[in-house]
């Protein structure tokens, strides 16, 4: 830690923690007022102090509570007026899964990171705070017929990983292969095995929920990873969306789809070994492929919209009814 820095730490501690005055501490430290209030400033910005704000009690605890219940996970109900845009919707979300993931991140984690809009704008709004040994890696394939995906998913590792200080391993195949024979002759080379297995040992996995239709759509459905032949495959299967592009149903299942032995995420039975699965969502278009998740048991803590945890209860009262 440099002079600056072990400065910002004191005069943090004693205003945050010891509830000193700024006065006080400037009188102790010997300098001016606007000198303490730059140095608590340049303590939040480097994330010496991190500052989160609780949601207020009523009805997005209620939900949360019902979720945690119904589900066994940990769930976190964010409150967004319904006249917001969904982009605004999607950031309020995002600001609250930055600080869920920022908690859930120690020493020597490391952290399987599927690509999605939602996961790029979480990286946006993490704050800088240096996670010791901490490893980022890529947990799905990017590249489509048109483009390598790397640009677009580097950029959302390189947010992460700098954020956190981490070592960044890439994982360079195609989010879909062309054929099953071909994924499953690159699983035995020896570069994708030492991806795989470090995907493996992940402590917390952090991904979003795909939805094919919606006023936001999922990037896999809108940036050619698939063509018109197999949207209509898609929908004779009853595909709702994905999760780290592994296509799933409303009830869970997932296994008997065909693209799925082309695709390169890892499986809800995959997930599940990571001991952390955080999933973030954002729409309540993406309802119908959460709840697949969930059933999938494919998620430990959910960061999810107020409107969106709504709709997803009412399907499970109507399927009840």
């Amino acid at each position: 830690m440099n002079k600056r820095d072990d400065l910002a730490h004191k005069a943090a501690t004693m205003y945050y923690l010891q509830d000193q005055t700024m006065d006080f501490v400037a009188k102790e430290f010997e300098v001016s007022r606007a000198t303490v209030s730059r140095l608590l400033k340049h303590a939040r910005d480097t994330g010496l102090v991190r500052i989160t704000l609780g949601d207020p009690p009523g009805h997005g605890d209620e939900l949360g509570s019902r979720l945690e219940k119904h589900f066994e996970i940990n769930a976190h109900v964010v409150p967004v007026r319904g006249s917001s845009s969904p982009i605004h919707q999607m950031e309020q979300v995002s600001r609250v899964a930055a600080s869920e993931l920022d908690r859930l991140m120690e020493p020597g984690t490391t952290l399987g990171v599927a690509w999605g809009s939602t996961v790029t704008e979480l990286s946006r709004h993490l704050v800088p705070r240096k996670v010791r040994d901490s490893v980022v890696v890529q947990l799905n394939g990017a590249g489509n017929a048109r483009r390598s995906g790397i640009p677009y998913t580097g950029a959302i590792l390189s947010s992460v990983a700098e954020a956190f200080g981490s070592q960044i391993v890439h994982f360079p195949v195609p989010a879909f292969f062309d054929y099953a024979d071909t994924k499953q002759a690159m699983w035995r080379e020896r570069s994708i095995r030492g991806v795989l297995a470090l995907q493996a040992q992940a402590d917390v996995a952090l991904f979003g929920v795909g939805a094919i239709n919606g006023p936001l759509p999922s990037h896999v459905y809108s940036s050619g990873y698939l063509d018109e032949a197999d949207f209509a495959v898609l929908a004779r299967e009853g595909v709702v969306g994905d999760i780290c592009t592994v296509l799933m149903r409303e009830d869970g299942t997932w296994q008997d789809i065909e693209m799925n032995r082309r695709a390169t995420g890892p499986t809800p039975m995959e997930l599940s070994r990571i001991n952390r699965r955080l999933c973030v969502v954002s729409g309540p278009h993406r309802a119908a492929a959460l709840l697949g998740a969930l059933r999938a048991r494919a998620v430990t803590d959910l960061v999810v919209d107020a409107l969106t945890a709504k709709i997803l209860l009412d399907k499970i009262t109507g399927a009840r009814g």
